[in-house]
């Protein structure tokens, strides 16, 4: 079953390099963020501490792939995480369609430590005046080498209060094959400045206990190139 979903993940990247070769113009991006905190689903992976964060992005034709990373802490060797993407996004019926592969590798991890695993992604969202809704479910086989099977639920929102001001929220559920299923959600505010940097303040919980999944307020400076 892993290798059937990492062929799949490969498929994805594969089509979608493809696709970008054949284009004479992609566009491409890149991000830099500081944050107070890097919470995944949650649960902080820098044990409360700030973290450097930077991304690259190429897109044609629907097709995307693209590379991201962040400083954690999890108490061992482990230095960082770096996400590769891949997927497609088309609009059906006024709806923003998303398909892809999100594979996640931890920089620095102990010896015999199985952190790395791959998800399945498929999301959906539309635009209803200045307010976005959507739904997104991601799948792995494999879940940070605890779980054999996880699936993660999301539905989030978006309310632009000005052209700079915007307001967000999201309630995901993480199930979980081996540990306990829990639930979180965020609540925030971005503010976009003229020249390409934004600000955002968000806060986090769930209702798992934990120390790095308790309630937490979360600020990040971004720029986008």
């Amino acid at each position: 079953m892993k290798t059937l979903f990492a062929c799949a993940s490969a498929l994805v990247l594969l089509t979608t390099a493809q696709a970008a070769h054949a284009q004479s113009a992609p566009e491409v991006s890149y991000n830099l963020s500081v944050a107070t905190d890097y919470v995944f689903r949650g649960i902080s992976q820098t044990d409360d501490r700030a973290a450097l964060q930077g991304g690259i992005d190429l897109g044609v034709g629907g097709f995307y792939v693209g590379g991201w990373a962040s400083t954690v802490d999890f108490g061992d060797d482990t230095d960082a995480e770096v996400d590769i993407y891949g997927g497609y996004t088309t609009q059906i019926a006024g709806f923003d369609i998303d398909v892809g592969a999100v594979l996640y590798l931890y920089v620095g991890k102990p010896a015999g430590a199985d952190y790395d695993f791959i998800e399945l992604k498929a999301a959906a969202s539309r635009d209803i005046g200045p307010v976005s809704v959507g739904v997104a479910t991601y799948y792995t086989p494999n879940f940070f080498g605890v779980d054999d099977e996880a699936f993660y639920y999301e539905a989030n929102s978006a309310f632009a209060i000005s052209p700079s001001l915007t307001a967000s929220g999201a309630i995901g559920h993480q199930s979980l094959d081996v540990s306990d299923d829990y639930t979180t959600w965020n609540v925030g505010l971005t503010y976009a400045f003229p020249k390409l940097i934004s600000i955002d303040l968000r806060y986090h919980d769930t209702d798992t206990a934990g120390p790095l999944s308790e309630e937490r307020f979360v600020g990040m400076v971004s720029f986008a190139f």
